[in-house]
């Protein structure tokens, strides 16, 4: 997801997007952010280097903000876990580590790279700084729900995972940590609260989601 400079684009910015107060703005960003990251999947490398050459053509400040695995608790790879522990559903353990961040703080990150950004345009990786197992957090669910994780597969030696010391160096460690995520997610999904009903397809190896 590219993190335009808006910063420097003063009163314009707010008036394009028609807010009146801090508050509404950051809410109208975090639609903009939403918006890039749509359109930013679609031929991802394509519109990455798009960026990167305006950003040296017309000396624009930005960020490439590469964000993965961001979850709240309708959705996301705990979401993915808990639900099937849940259900008693296969979990496939082949894609065995992950990494991921709570949604909270991956909107509070995307706007602190506004004082961030850079010419040309460079990438930040955003996401939770620890490599969990996805056996081991099948396996506290199970605890905490009081059913056994039915697990398939083995780990690979491989995943798709994200280096975020950068993002820790410049934003310290996120907020909500991950036991307080798979606290609230197993109380979520324990009391049938709505799900967003899509599927993160973490478990996928060879990048067709």
């Amino acid at each position: 997801m590219a993190t335009l400079d808006l910063c420097s684009r003063g009163p314009d910015f707010f008036h394009f997007l028609k807010v009146q107060t801090f508050e509404s703005a950051i809410e109208a960003f975090i639609r903009f952010e939403y918006l890039l990251l749509f359109f930013a999947h679609n031929s991802l490398t394509q519109k990455t280097l798009r960026f990167e050459y305006f950003s040296r053509q017309f000396s624009t400040p930005g960020r490439l903000f590469r964000l993965n695995y961001a979850i709240d608790m309708r959705y996301g790879v705990l979401h993915d876990i808990a639900s099937k522990v849940l259900q008693g559903k296969p979990i496939d353990i082949s894609l065995g580590h992950v990494n991921f961040i709570w949604q909270g703080d991956a909107a509070a990150q995307a706007l602190r790279c506004l004082a961030h950004c850079e010419v040309p345009t460079s990438p930040i990786n955003v996401s939770g700084h620890e490599i969990l197992a996805v056996r081991d957090l099948a396996q506290k669910f199970g605890a905490l729900l009081d059913r056994a994780p039915v697990i398939v597969g083995k780990e690979e030696p491989t995943a798709w995972l994200t280096n975020t010391s950068q993002a820790v160096k410049l934003f310290g460690l996120p907020v909500v940590d991950t036991a307080q995520l798979i606290a609230w997610t197993s109380d979520w999904v324990a009391r049938s609260m709505p799900s967003l009903g899509k599927p993160t397809k973490y478990e996928v190896r060879d990048g067709r989601y």
